[in-house]
């Protein structure tokens, strides 16, 4: 699904990320956790390709098989738009929007049918609200709506960067059982960066990122087979 190869990445100088290796397989859930400035969410920039890795001999990040240093900017663009899914800490749910149109938009930008966002807010608890405005809905109401629209157009990979970091504990955990729920559905790849530790149960397995790279850890996952 997603291949990580030697993947290093220096901002003036100062290496941020060194040689990282992995492979991510569909249908996982992998939190990625770490200390504050360590690079997790440059690793998230780098494979969506917001950002770009160090010159290396080989493709650094191969998704489905695609080299991402081979895309120019139109072609990632349009790879992003077909095959990721995106949550953030902060929501970015679209305020001028209503909620069907946010969840909708990331249809409409691939041109396929739109009847799929209003089913998306009805599997995440928020049927009859599509004609709603994000700010009448509260903060675990809001990343309800971010992850349908990160999933209804049933991305093979989907990147979550602190998605619970403005959420209480109980608001937290319902947000991600319900992203567990919906990525094991749907078999997407998912790659969550967090800090917190009950965020990391959720996951299938967990890494750690540090100046020697990625790890995993004996950190006891509350879903693990």
């Amino acid at each position: 699904m997603l291949e990580l190869r030697n993947l290093s990445k220096t901002y003036a100088g100062r290496p941020v990320l060194a040689k990282l290796n992995w492979t991510f397989h569909a249908g996982e859930f992998v939190a990625v956790m770490g200390e504050s400035g360590v690079g997790k969410s440059t690793l998230l920039n780098l494979i969506a390709g917001l950002d770009q890795p160090d010159a290396a001999a080989a493709p650094p990040i191969v998704l489905d098989g695609v080299a991402m240093s081979a895309l120019d900017d139109d072609a990632a663009t349009r790879l992003r738009r077909q095959k990721m899914g995106f949550i953030f800490q902060a929501f970015h749910v679209l305020p001028h929007l209503t909620l069907l149109q946010n969840v909708a938009l990331p249809l409409l930008l691939n041109g396929l049918p739109q009847q799929r966002a209003e089913e998306m807010l009805d599997a995440v608890g928020l049927q009859g609200r599509g004609g709603d405005y994000p700010h009448q809905l509260s903060g675990g109401q809001m990343q309800r709506v971010a992850i349908a629209r990160a999933l209804v157009h049933r991305p093979g990979l989907v990147l979550a960067d602190e998605p619970t970091g403005n959420l209480d504990p109980e608001t937290a955990h319902g947000v991600l059982t319900l992203l567990r729920k919906e990525i094991k559905a749907s078999d997407a790849c998912t790659i969550m960066v967090t800090h917190s530790h009950a965020a990391a149960e959720m996951a299938d397995r967990t890494l750690v990122l540090t100046s020697s790279g990625l790890q995993e850890t004996t950190f006891v996952n509350r879903f693990a087979q």
